[in-house]
């Protein structure tokens, strides 16, 4: 219970900061819901925890929704990663292009 309480107060703090940059406009509509749909979601998997779990284990699962939720979590980090990853090559790349342009102006 009391890892439940920690849980939806971390949660609720990252929704606060979610607002923050809302109202700052350093985010994107877009950005914006898809993250306030992400934590509600994880809110939501921590007050309903024991119903998940009855949930992961008629699905077949052996471990329990906290572990699964853990496990899609880390899947989604890594994806996350990885179009960073990509982000970053195709921006090195323009800067590339750019000094290149720029050098062969001068």
């Amino acid at each position: 219970m009391i890892q439940q309480i920690i849980a939806g107060l971390v949660i609720v703090f990252f929704l606060l900061k979610l607002l923050k940059q809302w109202k700052k406009k350093t985010i994107s509509l877009n950005e914006f819901v898809f993250w306030l749909l992400f934590w509600i979601f994880a809110l939501l998997i921590v007050i309903f925890i024991k119903q998940v779990d009855k949930i992961v284990i008629g699905l077949g699962f052996s471990s329990s929704a906290i572990n699964l939720a853990f496990y899609i979590a880390v899947l989604f980090l890594f994806y996350l990663i990885f179009k960073m990853r990509l982000k970053i090559v195709k921006i090195e790349k323009n800067i590339t292009d750019l000094a290149r342009k720029i050098s062969l102006k001068d």
